[in-house]
């Protein structure tokens, strides 16, 4: 049986796919530090496969933190954007989903805890009083999953932990704790796991201490009012696609996803409670 938060893949492209987008402005597409931004060649890719599907000049857009794209985003200076599922729930009357990817067949993922690897630890109850980096305010793996764990009782990141701080960026919280700057930290499991793939050295000086329930992956969205535009659309049949040409499955592999699917908001529901539970607590 299919999920219910999952679209019919048949359905979806029938409207998304209206031929090239033909703009005169280049379409713009957003990157938060979801996105495995280090990879240069990866970036190139991304973008010669989307111009490639579009017909048109596409624009990749990044920024240091969440709360910039995503401001981007609302304020219509961006057509789509790979954001995070917290921002999105934040703005769901506002945002429409185009694509979410999938990671191992699921359109999952999971927030990690780690810390480091000499560390004697196996909860988050052993963390008290140890120095801990977080990802990024807005970001629901890097911050909001720890938050949540937290309120549960009835404990703050300042009180709970000695010198929280921001990262600003997955990779980075990697290397914090990697490096001695923080005994543990709040990451995003598919970055983690991904950089533990391709780039073992960065994550050999970290542990996973403990996993979340499965929540919805980081999804692409758009402007509501902006969803049968022609740039919205061809945003996500390229996406929906990508898997169907040589350009797109040289990105997938090097961001080790198995392809973008369709799906219903009620995907983000986990993010959405937590979200609603830590505003009731604190």
């Amino acid at each position: 049986m299919k999920a219910p938060w999952l679209i019919g893949r048949r359905a979806l492209l029938a409207t998304a796919a209206a031929g090239p987008v033909h703009a005169a402005a280049p379409v713009r597409f957003g990157l938060t530090p979801v996105f495995l931004d280090s990879d240069l060649a990866l970036l190139r890719d991304l973008g010669r496969h989307l111009e490639a599907a579009l017909g048109s000049p596409v624009q990749l857009v990044k920024r240091r933190t969440y709360q910039e794209i995503v401001a981007m985003l609302l304020a219509g200076q961006l057509d789509a954007a790979w954001i995070c599922g917290f921002p999105y729930v934040r703005h769901a009357d506002r945002l429409s989903l185009l694509a979410v990817p999938l990671h191992r067949g699921r359109p999952l993922y999971q927030s990690y805890l780690i810390a480091d690897a000499s560390l004697d630890v196996s909860s988050i109850d052993d963390l008290r009083g140890h120095s801990h980096a977080f990802s990024d305010p807005d970001s629901n793996s890097g911050f909001l999953v720890t938050r949540w764990l937290l309120s549960a009782r009835h404990e703050r990141p300042e009180g709970f932990f000695n010198r929280p701080f921001f990262a600003y960026g997955h990779r980075n919280v990697l290397r914090a704790v990697g490096a001695g700057l923080a005994d543990s930290g709040s990451v995003d499991g598919y970055v983690w796991e991904t950089v533990a793939d391709r780039e073992p050295a960065v994550t050999a000086g970290t542990r996973v201490v403990a996993h979340s329930e499965w929540h919805g992956f980081p999804p692409i969205c758009c402007l509501s009012e902006s969803r049968d535009g022609p740039a919205a659309r061809g945003l996500a049949a390229a996406l929906l696609e990508m898997r169907e040409s040589e350009s797109g499955q040289r990105v997938l592999e090097t961001l080790r996803l198995d392809g973008f699917v369709s799906a219903e908001p009620a995907l983000y529901d986990s993010i959405a409670r937590m979200a609603a539970e830590v505003g009731a607590r604190t």
